[in-house]
């Protein structure tokens, strides 16, 4: 009797153990369904990163059209776009602050606070936790906010109207802010716009949680670019900015002292054979910097590129996106995982990266969710 229950407890401890590494393994996710009514939320999900599955945990719907998300950087508040109603239209969107339960995933609505223009479309969170940035597309306009200790935000402190336009009327005619970033040493702000060419430069001042004009104001992209998101190598060294209209990534050069950006190579991101209509959307880079990812709205991919030693890239290969619209990316803190957020697909993918090589592989059957346009990992 004494033997069959050390037998047991045997069992039993080492079932204990492999749930508890299961658990190791795991990554929560927040994705946003960008839609209005019952379809507007934020889905939690727990991705194993040993086994790649993918597990639906929790649902949040006090949110309406959560285009973008941002989390503060200890990761125990999430910030997104809350667009009641219509999302662009001719009232103002908000910026929505949420506590995290990191176990389950819920979230807790802290406030809201208007981002003063329409069609906002990026959040991002300085590495102080304590001023947040806001880019709003069809107004092309830009905003910052004062974060408070408990996450809550603040008015907005500044807000920046853009001025001017571009080369294509189509698209070009007015400013379009696509993005708000914040540079790695949080000293500046870069808002890619799509409607201008241009990146705009803005200091930060995070205790304060406002922005200025840098003394060299812009950078411009080339021509008819349109830039959409833009992000640094872990170096810090380089920024690279994903053209919306033009399918092509620009490396920059980054000056920390100055702020200032040094273009030094623009690459396409669709077949030199394509006659198509694509369009841009996101890019990431790995963890360890050897490889960056960016996606195709129309051609329907993700092209990746091998960085070498100077920031340049070269082209990989250009892999389907396993839906239409693949909007956003995001990829896992070893390296090893990529995942697409196909918006008109309405699914979620989830491909392999091999850190050798760079190629990626896709991994299971895509996850079905309604118009996911964010991916964040916790």
């Amino acid at each position: 009797m004494s033997h069959l229950f050390r037998s047991l407890v045997l069992i039993l401890t080492g079932a204990l153990f492999m749930t508890q590494a299961a658990r190791a393994d795991d990554l929560l996710l927040l994705v946003s369904a960008f839609n209005s009514g019952p379809d507007g939320a934020i889905h939690a999900y727990r991705l194993n990163t040993a086994t790649g599955s993918l597990d639906l945990v929790h649902r949040n719907t006090e949110v309406q059209n959560p285009f973008f998300l941002a989390f503060s950087p200890n990761k125990k508040f999430l910030y997104s776009i809350h667009a009641p109603g219509q999302f662009g239209g001719g009232e103002p969107e908000q910026v929505a602050a949420f506590s995290l339960d990191g176990d389950s995933g819920a979230l807790k609505l802290l406030n809201r606070q208007s981002s003063l223009g329409t069609a906002s479309c990026y959040l991002d969170v300085d590495d102080s936790g304590k001023a947040l940035a806001v880019a709003n597309y069809s107004s092309g306009s830009v905003a910052s906010y004062p974060v408070n200790a408990d996450g809550s935000l603040q008015k907005a402190a500044t807000f920046v109207q853009h001025e001017g336009s571009s080369v294509i009327p189509e698209r070009q005619s007015a400013p379009h802010a696509h993005c708000s970033v914040v540079s790695p040493d949080n000293k500046y702000v870069y808002a890619a716009d799509l409607g201008l060419d241009q990146i705009l430069i803005y200091k930060l001042d995070s205790a304060k949680g406002t922005l200025a004009p840098n003394a060299q104001p812009f950078v411009r992209t080339p021509p008819k670019a349109g830039p959409r998101h833009l992000t640094f190598h872990p170096n810090g060294k380089w920024l690279y900015v994903i053209n919306e209209l033009a399918n092509s990534v620009t490396q920059f050069e980054y000056l920390p002292e100055s702020g200032m950006l040094i273009e030094r190579d623009t690459i396409s991101t669709v077949p030199p054979d394509f006659k198509g209509t694509s369009h841009t959307a996101d890019l990431k880079i790995t963890p360890d910097g050897k490889f960056l990812y960016g996606t195709n709205r129309g051609h329907d991919s993700i092209a990746s590129y091998k960085i070498a030693d100077d920031g340049k890239l070269t082209l990989l290969n250009i892999d389907p996106s396993l839906g239409k619209g693949p909007q956003n990316l995001a990829i896992t803190p070893d390296g090893l995982w990529l995942l697409c957020a196909n918006m008109p697909g309405n699914n979620l993918a989830l491909f392999k990266i091999n850190p050798q090589s760079g190629a990626i592989q896709s991994h299971g059957t895509p996850t079905s969710i309604p118009s996911p346009s964010c991916i964040m990992l916790r």
